[in-house]
């Protein structure tokens, strides 16, 4: 099946793809986060607060949603390669829904009263995995993926141990730019991935964590 991106490229209009990947090769170029590597940092942060040793779950998004799964296999992979004593014990998804996060991140404190950590691979599931070890009072750490205002009150409590975050601002700055490069006969870079940044409590006060978290819109929109 011919999906919308080959069917603009067939009409010779330029596909600039933002964010999460398509299954087709006919775009002119994809700006996104590298999600993999994203996967990777998290379980390097899993091992170090866990020591390299603990039982842990995921919090998933849902099957077939590219740039999380890209990110759970990252972090699934960092973890086999780099923690041999660290075992995921439970995966389940919250399909990209903060109450059905919840409700599985419940479901999994109830099934593993052992768990030392989990992770959870978007913000929903950031969410929904922070409200269940709150509502439990659980002494159990969580590195979580994307930012929020309510994530970045649970990370500044301590309740969240970090967070992986994308830079979306300069995702669309850049998709914009390989956009009016295309139209200027440029041939931009196909495939751009951004790097990922992990944030704990102490970094808050970082001016290029405070940056990307808070980009400076009014430079732009005025």
């Amino acid at each position: 099946m011919v999906n919308v991106v080959e069917r603009a490229a067939r009409e010779h209009i330029p596909v600039v793809i933002l964010d999460s990947p398509v299954d087709t090769q006919a775009f002119v170029a994809q700006v996104a986060t590298d999600n993999y590597g994203a996967g990777v940092m998290a379980a390097q942060r899993m091992g170090k607060i866990l020591s390299g040793k603990g039982k842990i779950a995921e919090v998933a998004v849902e099957p077939g949603a590219a740039s999380a799964m890209a990110r759970e296999q990252g972090f699934e992979d960092g973890i086999k390669k780099d923690f041999p004593g660290i075992q995921i014990v439970d995966k389940r998804y919250g399909g990209a829904d903060r109450a059905k996060s919840l409700n599985v991140a419940e479901n999994m404190l109830t099934a593993h009263d052992d768990l030392a950590a989990m992770f959870a691979s978007n913000e929903s599931s950031a969410v929904g995995a922070a409200q269940a070890i709150k509502s439990r009072n659980a002494k159990v750490k969580l590195v979580g993926f994307d930012w929020s205002p309510g994530l970045l009150d649970d990370l500044k409590s301590g309740l969240i141990d970090s967070l992986v975050v994308q830079d979306p601002f300069r995702m669309g700055h850049d998709a914009v730019i390989a956009a009016v490069d295309k139209l200027k006969g440029a041939t931009p870079l196909k495939i751009q991935n951004l790097p990922p940044r992990v944030v704990t409590k102490e970094m808050l006060d970082d001016p290029e964590v405070q940056k990307q978290l808070h980009p400076d819109l009014d430079r732009y929109l005025n």
